[in-house]
Order: C-alpha cells, then sequence, then structure tokens
C-alpha cells in the first residue's frame, strides 16, 4: 500500500467510514475501467457505506430487542389457526401502526402462537429500523418495582421511552400485587398514543381483574389499551 492510500485509509477510518476503507480500490478500478465520472464513482461508494449502516443498525436492534429464539411471520401456521385473519396479520408486517401508536393484542391459551406472532412482528419492526422491545410482563413489573426500590424508577420508565415498539408478553399468567400493579397501569398510561404495545395473553379482558385486582384500575389500563387497538382472538389447538 502506498502513502496515499494509507494516508486516505487513517482518514477514512477516523471518519468511521468502513464501508469506504473496504470497497474504495475495487470501486475506483470499476470506474477507472467504466470511464465513470467522479460524481457516479462517489455517489456508489456512499450508496454501500448507506446500506452498510442501515444493515448494522438493524443487526444491533435485532439483539437489542431480546427476542427468544426468533421466529417469523413465514414460519407461522396460519393452517392450524383457521379463525385467525391471516391477512389482517401479514399487513401489520409493513409497521403502519406503529407510526400511529396502535396497539395489538393477541388472546388465545397456551400453546396458540401468541408469542411466535408478537415476535415476528417485533422482528418486521426491526427491519425497519423501529427500536422494539420484547420482554415478560412478570419480568417488567419486577424490574419496575425493583427500580423504585432503588430510587432509580425514573431512568428505568426513560429507557423504555427510547422504543418505538414494546412487546408484554404472557400477561395475566402470573397476579401482581398492588405495587405491581399500579406499575403497569402507569406503564401504559405513559405509552398512551406515543409508543405501540403488544400484548399476548391467556386471558379475556374481562378477566384482567384476575392478575391486576382492583376493577377501577383494570378497567382504566383497558380504556387506554384498547382505544386504538387490534384485537386477534386465536381459536386453536396447543401446538
Amino acid at each position: 500500500m502506498n502513502k496515499t492510500n494509507a494516508s486516505l485509509e487513517l482518514m477514512l477510518k477516523e471518519l468511521k467510514l468502513g464501508s469506504f476503507v473496504k470497497n474504495y480500490q475495487d470501486f475506483a478500478a470499476q470506474a477507472g475501467k467504466g470511464n465513470l465520472p467522479y460524481e457516479e464513482f462517489l455517489r456508489t461508494l456512499v450508496a454501500e457505506e448507506l446500506a452498510q449502516r442501515i444493515k448494522n443498525k438493524i443487526r444491533r436492534l435485532i439483539a437489542g430487542a431480546n427476542f427468544p429464539p426468533l421466529k417469523t411471520l413465514a414460519e407461522f401456521q396460519f393452517e392450524d389457526t383457521p379463525d385467525l385473519n391471516n391477512q389482517s396479520i401479514i399487513q401489520l408486517a409493513d409497521c403502519h401502526y406503529i407510526e400511529q401508536a396502535r396497539n395489538i393484542c393477541f388472546l388465545g391459551q397456551a400453546g396458540v402462537g401468541k408469542s411466535h406472532l408478537a415476535m415476528a412482528l417485533g422482528y418486521e419492526a426491526c427491519k425497519r429500523k423501529y427500536p422494539t422491545i420484547f420482554i415478560s410482563a412478570a419480568k417488567l413489573v419486577n424490574e419496575l418495582i425493583e427500580a423504585k426500590k432503588g430510587l432509580i424508577l425514573s431512568k428505568v420508565q426513560k429507557k423504555y421511552t427510547h422504543f418505538k415498539l414494546i412487546i408484554i408478553d404472557e400477561l395475566g399468567y402470573i397476579p401482581f400485587s398492588k405495587d405491581g400493579a399500579q406499575h403497569l397501569f402507569q406503564f401504559f398510561a405513559d405509552c398512551y398514543e406515543k409508543q405501540s404495545i403488544i400484548v399476548t395473553t391467556n386471558l379475556e379482558f374481562s378477566k384482567w381483574t384476575e392478575f391486576l385486582g382492583d376493577p377501577v384500575m383494570t378497567s382504566a389500563l383497558l380504556d387506554r389499551f384498547t382505544h386504538h387497538c387490534d384485537i386477534f382472538p386465536i381459536n386453536a389447538e396447543s401446538y
């Protein structure tokens, strides 16, 4: 490598233009052979750098979403859930509901694919560069309770404001303490019309008092969650 190239690569690395470093010599050779204008050579380099940055961002978003072993819409067996409106779910993959801060609820017994669908939509959101988090309801509530004890509740709450899509899995399986239920209510209230929430639950809305306790608070939480919400009951045999 000559001094000019070495100096150029140092400057490109300093500017964090990794794709430039990787591709500029090959692209320059191709531009020379094709007698391309300097602007076209530069445009090609910039396009490649942008594409690589988008790939890296999507990779980071998927890693940061904390998905369990990832599942996609293509892997979901819609033929086993004939009552489910599969076209409506597939259309949600465009993520317009996130821009509208709409919510989604998958409701059904254990093992019918609720978490699979929620995770698959979360994956589509990451691919479209929406910051996403996947967390069980129990883990979320415990995190909020411990944050309050540690006097860092506002810090934890602020962390969740950075996500455009929040997937709360397995809501209804474990009853919460009074403090836990209050934290969950406040969480939903904070997200209302600002962020999208996907919930998977085994309980009909009329039974949410079983894990939240207070009927008035349950009603207020449901008012916020269901105001802008697509609800998908899944009536199928457990996998």
